[in-house]
């Protein structure tokens, strides 16, 4: 199993809510979803918690692409623009710094227009644990 199907299957949250990944390179992940109806909160715009869960699993498969368990310890994020009923939303993240023990990563959540509505980082912890998978996709 590849990790990307790994995380796609395993991470039962993320799923649940239609978070996918669809790209894995070393040090770099894309998920996405589409922003539906369950999504919208009171104020008619998509729950932050959607957009978390998102750049959350993009962090996920970053953190974990070097083949050692890592479990998220310190994420913090900061919304720059609702996102809509309808619109298409992409986790992209990058790592900054690949340490042995603190992976850190940036995660940039953008809509359908390019235009930037969210700011993620990351930092996990690896544990003293493989995470075997076959290859990252």
């Amino acid at each position: 199993m590849t990790l990307l199907e790994s995380l796609n299957a395993n991470d039962r949250f993320a799923s649940g809510i239609g978070a996918r990944i669809v790209e894995i390179r070393e040090g770099y992940a894309r998920a996405e979803l589409t922003v539906e109806e369950r999504h919208v909160n009171a104020a008619g715009v998509c729950q932050g918690g959607v957009m978390y869960t998102l750049g959350d699993l993009a962090f996920a498969a970053v953190a974990n692409c070097h083949g050692t368990l890592s479990l998220g310890v310190n994420n913090t994020i900061t919304f720059l623009k609702s996102a809509q009923l309808g619109e298409r939303l992409k986790a992209e993240c990058t790592e900054v710094c690949d340490h042995h023990k603190l992976p850190y990563c940036d995660v940039r959540i953008t809509n359908e227009r390019s235009e930037l509505v969210a700011v993620m980082t990351g930092l996990a912890y690896r544990m003293k644990r493989e995470y075997l998978f076959d290859e990252l996709m």
